[in-house]
């Protein structure tokens, strides 16, 4: 066998390496993006919920209209940050809804015929719901970035990171559960 041969079979070897750790780079890139979506889904369903609840709520409670008042704040803020490419600013602004979510069972204790009324209890429900959905596709993105980055700075693949920095390149920002949910998940059992 010539050398001519041998070099070209390891071209055609590096060629192909690069190539295949090229496209699986891209395609956990896309499923980071993918479970981001995720994210914006529950992150839209939940702010549905909390205008229904406002609507609900208005001629029952006057002071937790503004707690509720205020996650329509934090959602515009979180918004803007998210359309800005703040993604820290959004997920802290977000992360600030979910502690205000967290807290609603304490303030509908407090009013007894909101308790009763069956819009505001499925509202209620739809909130906790969405709360765990968002949960778990915060992991799911966190999991994916975790992925991402473990193999973009594995030896090899950095090196092909580094050839193409502008495609394959990137610094997805974690999603972070707050610390009532961790202990929620935590000491989560099951109910019979």
């Amino acid at each position: 066998m010539s050398i001519g041969i041998i070099v070209l079979i390891i071209l055609v070897v590096i060629a192909a390496f690069i190539v295949i750790t090229y496209n699986g780079l891209i395609a956990l890139i896309e499923a980071v993006r993918n479970n981001q979506k995720q994210i914006d889904i529950q992150l839209d369903r939940r702010f549905k919920v909390f205008e229904s609840l406002i609507n609900v709520v208005k001629k029952y409670m006057d002071y937790e209209q503004t707690t509720l008042k205020d996650v329509v704040a934090l959602r515009n803020q979180a918004q803007q940050a998210h359309a800005s490419g703040n993604e820290q600013g959004r997920i802290d602004a977000e992360n600030q809804i979910s502690k205000i979510a967290s807290n609603l069972n304490v303030v509908f204790e407090q009013y007894p015929q909101l308790k009763a009324n069956e819009n505001a209890l499925q509202l209620q429900e739809e909130i906790v719901s969405t709360e765990n959905k968002l949960a778990f596709a915060k992991q799911a993105y966190n999991d994916s970035v975790e992925k991402y980055n473990a193999t973009k700075k594995s030896f090899f693949t950095s090196m092909i990171v580094s050839l193409f920095s502008g495609k394959l390149n990137f610094d997805f920002p974690y999603w972070q559960l707050s610390e009532a949910k961790i202990a929620e998940q935590e000491s989560y059992t099951v109910k019979l």
